[in-house]
């Protein structure tokens, strides 16, 4: 049974994240990643020009990277301010779902799930004063649709948001405000993706072992919110906090998943705008990503690693970039090199004159 499980995971991690932003397009702006220990403290007069300070506890090509994943409690308790904002909302807590008790003979039980983070952290600057960058339009389909082709998607309303009743989406509901409702500037999405590379091959593999009569499909589905923030909706002190600048902020760009089917329990892409400090006509953008990963994933190393056809898709592995299924640019290449990619996505599209319409 782990091991069906545990390939199910695998296969569809391919398409956890997609709703962030993946492969650099043609038309923007080329920028180069630098490694540095913490983007987010970064001194902005030492940031050179189309480049991006990027920290995310690994390095390419590293023999271990898996320290850049961090159990969701220890997280909350070392990073306060990271927590307050990149948690799905801040009063977020891994919740209490149902497991099989006694091998799914004695009922069930609760128990909580567990998560591990990772969080990558980016800082860059843009050549435009904060005043002339007006980020209500990038809060539109066809900028999604223009920073990844691959992912088809659609409009949806309040009405339209999953009622968090499965395992899934237990514990997603937001506290503060329902999905959907309750901000200016937002748009909500329903998102599908079709899995590329060599994981149709795995999806092949899954469907002979399955013990069911349910296959895998070579698609996953999610719900998303992409807003804007104005200065008026944000917590000033927070976010100079977060991101050790103390110039005003001028917005925020988040984009939240608050439902997703495998893998990962919540994700979200946060950026910080606010003053240069030392040019005020030159904004400093403060990115993050942030991916909840169930520790359900991670657990399946020992069972892997006992059946040779395995060997090299343990999920820890592959979700690290540290296996020879790895492959391309995206989430398939592992976390590391897929948050690197994303972020010089976003920050080439932010330094174009105009939001893709």
């Amino acid at each position: 049974m782990w091991t069906r499980h545990a390939i199910v995971h695998l296969i569809l991690l391919a398409g956890v994240a997609t709703s962030f932003f993946t492969t650099v397009t043609a038309h923007t702006q080329d920028f180069q990643i630098v490694e540095v220990s913490a983007a987010r403290k970064s001194n902005v007069a030492d940031i050179k020009p189309d480049t991006i300070d990027f920290s995310d506890h690994t390095s390419p090509g590293a023999i271990d990277s898996e320290t850049a994943l961090s159990r969701f409690g220890e997280w909350a308790e070392k990073h306060p301010e990271e927590k307050k904002f990149l948690a799905l909302f801040p009063a977020y807590a891994e919740p209490t779902v149902d497991k099989p008790a006694g091998g799914g003979t004695q009922g069930s039980q609760k128990v909580t799930e567990k998560l591990y983070m990772y969080v990558a952290q980016a800082r860059f600057v843009l050549d435009k004063a904060p005043s002339a960058i007006d980020l209500s339009q990038y809060v539109t389909l066809p900028f999604l649709e223009k920073i990844d082709p691959a992912i088809k998607h659609q409009l949806i309303t309040a009405a339209d948001v999953s009622t968090f009743k499965d395992e899934a989406g237990i514990g997603n509901d937001n506290a503060d405000r329902k999905w959907c409702s309750g901000r200016t500037t937002s748009i909500c999405i329903q998102s599908t993706y079709k899995l590329e590379g060599k994981i149709p091959m795995g999806i092949l593999l899954v469907n002979k072992l399955r013990d069911s009569i349910k296959k895998v499909a070579d698609h996953i589905d999610f719900q998303s919110e992409l807003s804007a923030l104005a200065p008026a909706e944000l917590d000033q002190s927070g976010l100079q906090q977060l991101t050790t600048l103390d110039t005003p902020i001028s917005g925020v760009l988040e984009q939240d998943i608050f439902y997703v089917n495998e893998i990962m329990k919540f994700g979200k892409f946060f950026a910080v705008f606010q003053a240069d400090p030392t040019d005020p006509n030159k904004t400093a953008v403060t990115a993050f990503m942030a991916l909840a990963i169930k520790a359900s994933v991670l657990d399946e190393k020992r069972g892997f690693e006992k059946i040779p056809v395995l060997r090299n898709l343990v999920p820890a592995q592959v979700l690290m970039g540290q296996s020879s299924f790895n492959s391309g640019s995206s989430i398939s290449a592992g976390l590391p090199k897929y948050a690197r990619n994303e972020i010089k996505t976003v920050a080439g599209l932010l330094a174009q004159d105009k939001a893709p319409n």
